[in-house]
């Protein structure tokens, strides 16, 4: 059964950091381009990073870039998304995306970003 479970979402003052994991099941890993989306109340969902099957390439939204590392390890099938200097428009929930062709999104955490 494929899962891909995230963690470390929660409230944070500006400025602040924050590490999101992602833990993948039932499924070869290695194999999938990850990614991490984020969707705000009353906007759509946007790509906040993504990472190839072996994390040698990374791509960004523009907003985070500088602030947010995304990686992965492997063998033990999680990728992660470290936020650093937080803003309030960081708000939102985020979710881990294991890329085409399995296509399968996590439940999403949520990151609050507030004083």
């Amino acid at each position: 059964q494929v899962q891909v479970v995230e963690s470390g979402g929660g409230l944070v003052q500006p400025g602040g950091s924050l590490r999101l994991s992602c833990a993948a099941s039932g499924f070869t890993f290695s194999r999938f381009r990850m990614s991490w989306y984020r969707q705000a109340p009353g906007k759509e969902r946007e790509l906040v990073a993504s990472i190839s099957r072996i994390g040698d390439t990374t791509n960004y939204a523009d907003s985070v870039k500088g602030r947010f590392t995304i990686s992965r390890d492997n063998a033990k099938n999680t990728v992660y998304l470290q936020m650093n200097s937080l803003k309030l428009e960081d708000t939102a929930v985020y979710y881990c995306y294991a890329e085409h062709p399995l296509n399968y999104w996590g439940q999403g955490t949520q990151v609050t970003v507030s004083s």
